[in-house]
């Protein structure tokens, strides 16, 4: 079995070579891996300002200074796992319709080969097209989201299919088992109590910005467990879950948000969840002083690989594809 892991930074420069994630090797296959990273440029969907669909380069370039060993989790990735950087999927920019296509039909054989894809986008609007591959071999599953909005809404300018509609478009279409699925961080104005209720009649736990400051990382890790169970879940990151101050580099920031610190910690509560897949989006490079934003995206992504390995170290892994 062959295993593919990043070079020593003994052996070459980290600013050297191709930006690959983790300086990871560029192979798209899908023998003797655990996940495969991918960038999903596109952010046509986006409402406000656009520009993260140079955000899975930018996530790249800035993963480089990150090492192997994750210190809280004591736990060397890559004595565990097996990862590549698949590239990007071929998106069509300004066509939304094309692009879910293209991301479906990207992602299917990873998911069919038990391969957890890692997707940086990229606007939120990509996440309809990673749920219809994963469902296909999942069936619909549970989503774990950290954002600052639901992007539950039904439409914008009259358009179904945008940035701030995938998990209300998800759910009509059976790809997202509800009754096991939370939102987490939510905050910032709302045109009225309507929009948090909508995210509760299609059947999503929400714990908001002000709920999860009062409650803690520990008692929301709780919950976020009780609430997914044993389920297949689907965690998608929207960047500005953390706070501006941490992480402006983001299209539509939302004050109240959450330190690096805190974001780590939180993730680490859910170290026990059976992940399928993952995406990280709406990182904006154009507006992103020293990089920052970029290299907390990618610290996120590495926490959620050290944990995946964790399971592995540990033999707890528990994923099981649909019957057909």
């Amino acid at each position: 079995m062959r295993k593919y892991y990043p070079p020593s930074a003994s052996a070459a420069p980290r600013y050297a070579g191709i930006k690959t994630f983790l300086r990871l090797p560029h192979v798209k296959t899908t023998e003797d891996i655990d996940f495969a990273i991918l960038g999903i440029p596109f952010d046509s969907g986006a409402s406000f300002k656009v520009g993260s669909r140079f955000g899975p380069g930018a996530v790249r370039e800035a993963s480089v200074l990150m090492r192997n060993f994750n210190l809280n989790l004591d736990v060397n990735i890559f004595d565990y796992l097996s990862g590549v950087d698949y590239g990007d999927i071929n998106i069509v920019p300004g066509y939304i319709h094309e692009t879910y296509k293209a991301i479906e039909e990207g992602l299917q054989p990873l998911f069919n080969a038990g391969i957890i894809p890692i997707s940086i986008g990229g606007d939120h609007s990509i996440t309809l097209g990673e749920l219809r591959a994963a469902a296909k071999s999942f069936g619909p599953v549970a989503l774990v989201h950290f954002d600052s909005h639901l992007d539950t809404w039904d439409e914008i300018c009259g358009v179904k299919y945008t940035h701030a509609t995938p998990f209300r478009r998800a759910c009509e279409e059976g790809l997202i088992d509800a009754a096991h699925s939370i939102q987490v961080g939510i905050r910032g104005s709302q045109y009225g109590p309507e929009d948090i209720a909508g995210s509760h009649e299609l059947g999503f736990e929400v714990i908001t910005a002000n709920e999860l400051h009062e409650i803690g990382m520990k008692e929301a890790g709780r919950r976020i467990r009780e609430r997914t169970q044993n389920s297949q879940v689907f965690f998608s990151f929207d960047i500005d879950f953390c706070d501006p101050s941490c992480a402006p580099g983001t299209g539509t920031i939302e004050i109240g948000g959450f330190t690096g610190y805190e974001t780590l910690s939180l993730l680490r509560e859910m170290k026990s969840l059976n992940f399928i897949g993952m995406d990280l989006v709406e990182v904006l490079p154009g507006i992103d002083p020293a990089g920052i934003t970029a290299y907390l995206a990618g610290n996120i992504i590495h926490e959620v690989l050290a944990m995946i390995a964790l399971q592995k170290k540990n033999k707890n892994r528990r994923i099981k594809k649909r019957s057909n």
